[in-house]
């Protein structure tokens, strides 16, 4: 079965963006590669927050994350070579295309003062990244058991070729853009 994202793409995205933009053939249309989650841990914090992060991004991702390694010692951060500094999930498909739908419609409504996401968070190749306070904005997490928030950090991999067809493409896919 397929993701109700994926389907819109297919049926509505695509053939707007193949419309508005010109292009003679489906696959020259822009489209979402990949999502990656990313959430820090505090190097010096005990394992059990690490663990916390780990299970958190889990239940938000729907898959495994990877626990991500510091590559470089850092003495004035007081890090290590081969410690523990995050967790990381990469999600392709149709579990992008859920986690973007839930993203768009139930996370992102529930920040206070919600206004809409920055339009600057573009890199310059298409990508977009955005970053959220707390993981207790996801309805998978319940807010009695976290122990301390954490923030995140989202990107949205696309093949676009310039940012505008990359934010013509996600704002097609439901992201609320601020004004």
């Amino acid at each position: 079965m397929t993701a109700r994202l994926q389907e819109k793409y297919r049926k509505d995205v695509a053939p707007a963006m193949m419309k508005s933009r010109g292009y003679k053939n489906l696959l020259q249309a822009p489209r979402l590669r990949k999502i990656v989650l990313n959430m820090g841990v505090d190097a010096e914090t005990d394992r059990d927050s690490l663990k916390a992060v780990v299970e958190d991004l889990g239940r938000i991702a729907g898959q495994k994350p990877v626990v991500t390694k510091s590559r470089k010692s850092i003495s004035n951060f007081k890090l290590r070579e081969g410690m523990s500094v995050g967790a990381k999930v990469t999600l392709r498909g149709a579990r992008m295309y859920e986690f973007l739908d839930r993203l768009v419609s139930a996370t992102l409504p529930r920040i206070r003062d919600f206004r809409g996401v920055s339009p600057r968070g573009f890199d310059g190749r298409g990508n977009y990244s955005l970053g959220l306070t707390e993981q207790t904005l996801f309805p998978e997490i319940n807010p009695d058991q976290v122990k301390k928030t954490q923030g995140m950090d989202i990107t949205l991999v696309t093949n676009a070729a310039t940012n505008d067809e990359a934010k013509e493409l996600l704002g097609l896919l439901g992201m609320p853009f601020s004004k």
